[in-house]
């Protein structure tokens, strides 16, 4: 899951790659922070120019600015969430070989990198590192010396190894020059006027062009300053499918915000607007233009199967309240590391979703491709354009929530939400279970939600002063019921990412099954509280539940609808949301929730954006 970034131009030598590569790694960095590295490559240099330290990218900053770089004509830059190795400088990418003559870069894991380095030591390498991306440094050197043409032996070296990798490389004989290789990992062209440029995502070249190139899986890349050649790892001409990136470099940037997560909270209610934008004809049907399977395929669904990982799993647990409930079709809701270890049943009459902010998600990569190996049919819901799960699902929901830069996510989670509605809608819609005038009403509702939660962002003042009072607490736990319970498990997970404290989420029922033994005077309990107006039962023994742990000293922080005042007398802190439906209650519930992890790690003085021991995109399983 680390960054990675590319360019090559056909001006003559100058600091300009360099600053592309440090300002496309600034974009890139939430997918790792442990180190940073470039590599540049200029016409008569008999070595690639190379700088690289541990931690964050303002410390290879600080080296360039005391040690500057020769001008260059072709480079890559890298930032590393470590995997093979600890995160120190000489452990940091690019890695050289060859005398110092080529630098490569990797995203990934190499699984048979002890062998290879075997291979390579009995040969007589001597390596400086303890990662296996070093291995295929000294790999790529060896071909190109047989060779003497780096995109072919790219090619020979990506045969050979096994695990996930994308691999960007240059030669100091080809200063015009750099190729890349994919398998089971992120890389998209950028692609310019006289320059080109590769990234793990559009991110790291957006503020140079919007225009791209996917690549397929099992390709190797060649970009110049003026073409780009495509081919699989045997050598065949392979053809990427090109396409305009929708947002520009603004849309990733701080916007005057304290951090990227406070930006995109406030980006919900937009990221909830487009999500909804277009999906509907002129007599209100639902149209998802992305759905590529057949409908008689659709009608036939008798089990859906959400897979996903952290924060979209707990968007799926909500998918599954909305969709049982609209369609009547059973639906389960599965990590996707565990799916395909525990022999699911799935079939031809299987739709399984897969739910992922970037499209990149290993685990749920790797579970949609045994999904589909088992005959089942897939549909994705994704933010990225290009990535790998849509391009390898037979149907996909895009988001269109903008690039989510912070690592805890937000955004995504509201619209994943948002998408999970609609296919829910649009297969009560094909299936017959709902009338066309039910659909209008619930989506009618569903517009109505930006504004709504814009209300919550706007009066959240009194969350960020409980947030701030509570900046020593060490646990913190979340109850819920119904489509509160998956609310309360976000809640937990966002507090453990951002503040690193214990929280936990539970289902209010469960209380008097154990849980209630953690109570004891002074912990701080959330409790998203059902509307009253939904079934009166489950509303009344929520009340309850606050009832139960407060004379056991709890302090309750309740998140109520508004006019719901028989909270009032067991609440010590009540967080407000607006009247809306029961099942569109959590796009409302979990802002709260959002606001006062983010401020209570602010006040602890933590990195909100970039927590300890994370990375935005997981593309290792």
């Amino acid at each position: 899951m680390c960054g990675i970034v590319a360019h090559v131009t056909s001006a003559a030598p100058s600091s300009r790659t360099l600053d592309v590569l440090l300002e496309g790694l600034g974009r890139l960095e939430y997918r790792g922070y442990d180190s940073a590295g470039v590599a540049l490559a200029g016409t008569g240099a008999d070595r690639v120019a190379s700088a690289k330290r541990a931690g964050k990218l303002v410390n290879l900053r600080e080296a360039l600015a005391e040690q500057p770089l020769p001008s260059a004509t072709a480079g890559i830059g890298h930032t590393r969430w470590a995997t093979h190795g600890a995160p120190t400088d000489l452990n940091a990418h690019p890695h050289l070989a060859d005398d110092g003559r080529l630098a490569l870069i990797h995203n990934g894991i190499v699984e048979n990198f002890a062998v290879l380095r075997a291979e390579l030591e009995a040969d007589g390498v001597t390596f400086l590192s303890e990662t296996d991306t070093e291995v295929a440094a000294h790999l790529l050197a060896r071909e190109h010396a047989k060779v003497g043409d780096l995109a072919e032996a790219m090619r020979s070296v990506a045969r050979r190894l096994e695990g996930t990798f994308t691999l960007l490389a240059v030669h100091v004989d080809h200063p015009d020059l750099v190729v890349g290789a994919r398998h089971d990992s992120p890389l998209v062209v950028g692609l310019g006027e006289g320059e080109n440029f590769l990234g793990s995502d559009v991110a790291a070249f957006i503020s140079q062009t919007n225009e791209a190139l996917e690549l397929g899986q099992d390709q190797v890349v060649s970009i110049t300053p003026t073409t780009v050649t495509v081919t699989d790892f045997h050598g065949n001409p392979a053809e990427g499918r090109r396409y305009s990136v929708d947002w520009d470099a603004s849309a990733a940037e701080k916007g005057g915000f304290r951090s990227f997560m406070d930006k995109e909270i406030h980006d919900q209610p937009q990221a909830i607007t487009d999500t909804l934008l277009g999906r509907t004809d002129l007599q209100g049907r639902l149209q998802l233009d992305d759905l590529r399977i057949d409908e008689s395929v659709l009608r036939a669904v008798d089990k859906i199967i959400v897979i996903a990982c952290g924060t979209a799993a707990y968007a799926g647990h909500v998918a599954k309240y909305a969709i049982e409930h609209w369609c009547r079709i059973p639906v389960e809701v599965e990590l996707a590391h565990e799916f395909r270890y525990r022999d699911p049943i799935v079939n031809e009459k299987t739709l399984v979703v897969a739910v992922s902010q970037s499209g990149e998600t290993m685990d749920t990569l790797m579970a949609v491709r045994h999904a589909r190996e088992q005959g089942a049919k897939v549909l994705s819901i994704v933010n990225t354009h290009g990535s790998t799960i849509p391009r390898e699902s037979d149907a996909v929901l895009y988001t269109h929530a903008g690039p989510e830069v912070a690592v805890a996510s937000t955004k995504a989670f509201l619209s994943q939400i948002t998408a999970a509605y609609l296919l829910g809608l649009y297969l009560a819609q094909l299936r017959g279970n709902k009338f066309p005038d039910e659909i209008r009403e619930v989506l009618s509702d569903l517009r109505e939600m930006p504004a709504k939660i814009q209300e919550v962002i706007d009066r959240a003042d009194h969350v960020r002063q409980v947030a701030e009072s509570m900046a020593d607490t060490t646990s913190v736990l979340f109850l819920g019921r119904h489509v509160g319970y998956p609310v309360a498990m976000e809640g937990a997970l966002k507090l453990k990412e951002l503040a690193y404290i214990h929280a936990e989420g539970f289902a209010a029922g469960e209380l008097k099954h154990g849980p209630i033994a953690l109570i004891e005077e002074g912990q701080p309990v959330f409790v998203v509280v059902p509307s009253p107006r939904g079934r009166d039962s489950l509303h009344s023994k929520v009340v309850s539940n606050i009832q139960e742990i407060r004379a056991r000293g709890a302090r309750t922080l309740v998140i109520a609808e508004d006019g719901d005042d028989a909270v009032v007398p067991y609440a010590d802190e009540i967080f407000r949301i607006p009247v809306s439906s029961t099942l569109l209650t959590p796009l409302l519930a979990v802002v709260p929730l959002q606001i006062f992890a983010c401020e209570l790690a602010t006040a602890k003085g933590l990195d909100v954006d970039q927590p300890r021991n994370l990375a935005k995109s997981v593309t290792v399983e």
